[in-house]
């Protein structure tokens, strides 16, 4: 190689670890500034205007307003908006079980929006923990429990009950509840199909569905009706309310119906104290009556009853 051409190879040799050791030290010009920002978000000239917090936007589809979107953040008066760390501001909102999503962004000079969804509750139940007295929890269609915030109360009262849960906890608050899945379908149907009868359930029970497929649903009379899990809850629904219209007898009343056979339904009956424009009746036992009932089809209606003597 001649003199000339050694010359070029050390040129370029000298240039390019020149340019090395440029972008390393633009490298660390940037980190460096970046940590100053990080630290001083209003110290970057020509940087957006951030101001104090002044303003919380909420936008939810459910019930919860500003005044628990502030109780939930927590911000601190002196706190201007691009100082806030909107991971940790979204951490505190979905602490609340209430919420299923949320989503926190700046709109600058000085306020907060929050977008939410909540989940809505399908049933209500009494929940104690290891000390102190029950305290009523809404559930929802995802077997979250939460404790509901900003619920009309006459609308929680129109919820049914839910018993024969097994309750644990995940961390600080309660698992989800297995089974609602289930049970939030027979509910829907049964309110969008008859919603005279899902007004008269009280309390829906869980405790045999896991081993046996059914849900227990009794009514504020008394009357005990028994789902399956296997059969379409549409038929289901149907073939009670034509029970229902069918026992006119008030002192013969429905006191259970197995819904889970199909169209063979075993019923019982009870007796009722007889209403008080009638005479009393005097009876040495009160025996309850049976019956199956056969629906081939809901328009055809056929009872094949029996007494228990």
């Amino acid at each position: 190689m001649s003199g000339e051409g050694r010359r070029r190879v050390a040129m370029n040799a000298v240039k390019a670890s020149m340019g090395v050791v440029a972008l390393a030290l633009v490298g660390w010009g940037a980190w460096e500034v970046s940590g100053v920002l990080r630290a001083n978000p209003d110290s970057m000239p020509g940087a957006v205007k951030s101001d104090k917090v002044k303003s919380l936007n909420l936008v939810t589809d459910g019930v919860l307003d500003r005044n628990w979107l502030a109780r939930s953040l927590a911000i601190p008066s002196n706190a201007t908006l691009m100082s806030l760390d909107l991971a940790q501001l979204r951490v505190k909102v979905l602490a609340d079980p209430q919420v299923s999503s949320a989503d926190i962004s700046r709109n600058f000079p000085d306020t907060l929006s929050v977008r939410i969804s909540e989940r809505s509750p399908v049933v209500r139940m009494m929940a104690q923990g290891d000390s102190g007295a029950p305290k009523m929890l809404l559930v929802a269609r995802d077997g979250v429990a939460f404790e509901g915030t900003g619920y009309d109360p006459a609308m929680v009262a129109t919820l049914p009950w839910i018993d024969g849960v097994k309750l644990t906890r995940a961390g600080s608050s309660l698992a989800p509840i297995e089974g609602m899945k289930a049970v939030s379908e027979l509910l829907a149907t049964s309110r969008l199909e008859a919603e005279n009868l899902y007004r008269t359930w009280k309390v829906i029970s869980l405790e045999r569905l896991a081993s046996d497929g059914e849900i227990d649903v009794t009514t504020k009379d008394g009357l005990k009706v028994i789902f399956g899990t296997k059969e379409d809850y549409l038929l289901q629904v149907a073939r009670l309310d034509l029970l229902v219209d069918s026992s006119t007898d008030r002192t013969r009343p429905l006191r259970e119906v197995n819904l889970s056979l199909g169209a063979q339904v075993p019923v019982s009956y009870g007796v009722a104290a007889p209403v008080v424009d009638e005479p009393p009746v005097n009876s040495l036992k009160a025996q309850a009556a049976n019956a199956v009932i056969a629906f081939p089809g809901l328009s055809n209606l056929h009872i094949d009853t029996h007494r228990e003597l």
